[in-house]
């Protein structure tokens, strides 16, 4: 039974370091919003390795976005944080903006699920 305990123990660190690191490098880049009909576009993105997944809809008007909401976000109570890096995109209408620490990979997820929406 030890054996058992010190096995899931072990395996629940590798899973938590490597849902960790899954997103490291993941970048989003914005497309030219001046190419983008004004409309409603919806965007999702699974975090690979990670129970992380995000569907939202951008709205753009008179090249601009205007509004960012989420549809579905599957991720852990801390990750809900992430949903905050919404403002800083539309402010700076741009995806080159901080993560929301603590919730990182939704915070990316999110970024790439707006790079999504707008290609």
């Amino acid at each position: 039974m030890f054996k058992f305990r010190y096995f899931l123990i072990v395996l629940a660190g590798i899973l938590i370091v490597g849902c960790s690191t899954a997103y490291k490098n993941l970048t989003a880049k914005m497309s030219d919003l001046t190419q983008i009909a004004d409309g409603v576009y919806r965007g999702n993105y699974d975090l690979s390795g990670t129970p992380v997944k995000v569907t939202l809809d951008v709205i753009i008007q008179n090249s601009k976005i205007t509004k960012i909401e989420i549809v579905k976000h599957f991720c852990s109570p801390i990750g809900k944080k992430a949903e905050k890096i919404i403002d800083r995109i539309i402010e700076k209408q741009s995806l080159d903006v901080d993560v929301v620490s603590g919730a990182t990979g939704s915070s990316k997820a999110i970024l790439k699920a707006v790079e999504n929406a707008l290609q």
